[in-house]
């Protein structure tokens, strides 16, 4: 199983790399179906943006009693494109915040890249201090893993299900309780 994601992985990378070549050559041939999966390297300067445009998203962070997340309204750059809108949510989602707020996103953590397929799927590259970094726990685990799944499928229809990636690899758990081996769904039921 974990073979043949490492397959799909490297095809959507490659696949990735050919559509980009073929969109720089060839623009007058691009066909928009075939443009809907994307790479999306780590942050850089955000070429797709407009200049000072801003859109409402909502990031999720600890409640006051540990136990769930809330859901704080932020003006996020706005992007034209879903991947390049993902991008900004999260690195939104991973930077540092100022009490009283408290993120369950441990401090360090950074986003690498940032895949969506076609099905929507968004499969989200982070560096290895979600892992190195984290507390432990049922609880903090499940709220770290949602504070990633809610962020993107609560602010972009686009994506329905959200898997997450360590330096590159699939993980079966970031701490040892929630299974990441497939991509999971929005669930609410941990925002408060």
């Amino acid at each position: 199983m974990i073979r043949s994601r490492a397959v799909t992985y490297t095809a959507l990378a490659a696949a990735s790399a050919v559509l980009g070549w073929t969109l720089y050559a060839l623009p007058h041939r691009q066909n928009s179906a075939t443009v809907r999966a994307g790479v999306v390297p780590p942050p850089a300067p955000a070429a797709a943006a407009a200049p000072g445009r801003k859109i409402k998203a909502h990031l999720f962070y600890v409640s006051d009693d540990g136990l769930r997340l809330t859901s704080t309204e932020r003006d996020i750059t706005y992007a034209e494109s879903a991947a390049d809108q993902a991008r900004e949510i999260i690195t939104a989602q991973v930077a540092a915040v100022t009490e009283p707020q408290v993120s369950a996103v441990p401090r360090g953590t950074q986003l690498r890249a940032l895949f969506i397929t076609d099905k929507g799927e968004a499969f989200v590259d982070l560096s290895r201090e979600v892992v190195t970094a984290h507390p432990g726990g049922s609880i903090n685990e499940l709220l770290t893993v949602y504070t990633f799944v809610n962020a993107l499928t609560a602010n972009l229809p686009a994506i329905t299900s959200v898997q997450l990636l360590v330096d590159g690899r699939e993980l079966d758990t970031l701490a040892g309780h929630v299974d990441l081996r497939r991509p999971l769904v929005k669930n609410l039921s941990w925002v408060q």
